[in-house]
Formats: C-alpha cells, structure tokens, sequence
C-alpha cells in the first residue's frame, strides 16, 4: 500500500493540509517535520512557535491518530557557524551566519535527514502545503507530489481559518507572516524586535556570535546588516530618536 506523508512545519498551510487529509478521509501515514536545532539544546524555531509545535499540535495530532515523524540532522546551526572552512580564499576562517540568500543551514541541518528520510521511503506520495491561491508554487507539483489545499480549494486566508477552527494556529502568527529559523538573516526587523523584547537570551546569543573574529563575512549577518546595527536602530526606535536627530 502508497505511504502518503505530509510534510510539515506547524504553519498554517500544512496543518490546515493535515486537518483537511483528517476531514475528508484522505489517507495520511505521518506527519514530517524536519526541526533545525540551534544548538543541541535550543531549537531554531523562535520560542512560542517551539512552544506550540511540541506542547500542542503534536500531541492533537497524535491523540486524533496521526503519527508525527520529528527528524533532526547531527548538526545544529553553531556547528555550521564554527565549521572551518578547508579551501579557497577564506581558508583557516569559521563560516559565521549564513550568507543572506545562501543557506548553508538549510544546506547541512534540514536537507540530509529529509532525503534519508525521502530515500527510506521511495515511492510515497507527498502532500505539499501550497494553497489554492499560489499559482507559482503549484506549478512545481507534480509526480508524487500534491497539494490538498489546491484540491479543495483553500487560500492561505482559508488555511488559518480551519487552522484557527481547531485551536491550531501557530502564536508566531501575531508578530510574523511566516515561520523560520529566529536566525535566519531574511527574518524581518520586526520579529528581530520581537525575539530582543521577549526572548532577550537569545538575541545575546546572537551579539555574541556577532563579535566572533575570524569569520568568512566579518561584521555581516544580512547584506548591509548586522545584529549590532540592528539593536542600535531598537534602541533609538524605543527612545523614539530617528538618525536624523543625531545629525546622521
């Protein structure tokens, strides 16, 4: 019998993907969730998503018969960051935060257990969370690859409502549109000033690697940004001071 496996990251689109595989008795071996671990004790997921994932949508699942796969590679983000890099120009130096539009965690910390996990199980069917209303993705689908969402007609809009109908929308939803890695350089400013205000332990992790010497890209975290840049512009921000009243 065809495995069908949900791939699965605790927003709306691929909850509301399970939920509809739960409603219409579409059949549903597993949930996958692939968590990138910032080191061997945090995860990469901000805090209240983390939160949510493990305390609350993975036991709803598992109570209503869904058997959720949780797959971790051996690496987390900080060995990424302390990897010396062999060859090149930048021979000798650590590689530091990925390079903005190049994700070297996404590249060594989420796709190797996914493929082993795709590899264990050739021939299964794939449900992707891509919604009613983004042409662009579905055009990817294809083969074993289907979206739920597409078939019964759901937008991302629809998705969080069925997601909200069951208590199942994720709390990052209040202060982001979508979820990722509380690393990541394409996180917005404004869930940067979320993790400072309220998960301050975790910002300080980042100013401190943000001092580390030796890096491939010294002093960058996004293009022309970096997490010492960035607490500057809150600090003002929260004195409600602009540039332009420092004559800068």
């Amino acid at each position: 019998m065809t495995e069908h496996f949900a791939s699965w990251s605790g927003g709306a689109d691929s909850t509301a993907t399970a939920l509809l595989a739960l409603e219409h008795g579409e059949p549903l071996t597993a949930l996958v969730y692939c968590e990138v671990m910032f080191d061997a004790h945090t995860s990469g997921e901000v805090p209240e998503h983390a939160d949510f994932i493990h305390g609350i949508a993975i036991p709803w699942f598992e109570e209503h018969g869904v058997r959720v796969e949780v797959l971790r590679s051996q690496k987390t983000f900080m060995d990424v960051f302390w990897h010396q890099i062999k060859k090149g120009l930048r021979a000798g130096k650590y590689q530091g935060f990925p390079s903005p539009g190049f994700c070297k965690v996404q590249d060594r910390c989420k796709t190797p257990p996914l493929g082993r996990f795709r590899r264990a199980h050739k021939g299964a069917v794939q449900y992707i969370g891509y919604a009613a209303d983004e042409d662009e993705r579905l055009l990817r689908l294809g083969g074993q690859k289907i979206s739920l969402l597409q078939k019964y007609g759901y937008t991302q809009k629809d998705a969080r409502e069925l997601c909200r109908k069951y208590g199942l929308l994720s709390p990052a939803y209040e202060f982001c549109k979508r979820g990722g890695c509380f690393f990541c350089p394409n996180t917005s400013d404004n869930e940067f000033r979320h993790l400072r205000a309220h998960h301050r332990e975790l910002w300080d992790k980042l100013l401190e690697l943000q001092h580390v010497e030796n890096v491939a890209f010294p002093g960058r975290f996004r293009t022309d940004d970096n997490i010492i840049y960035m607490g500057s512009r809150f600090d003002l921000e929260e004195r409600q001071i602009t540039w332009e009243d420092l004559g800068l």
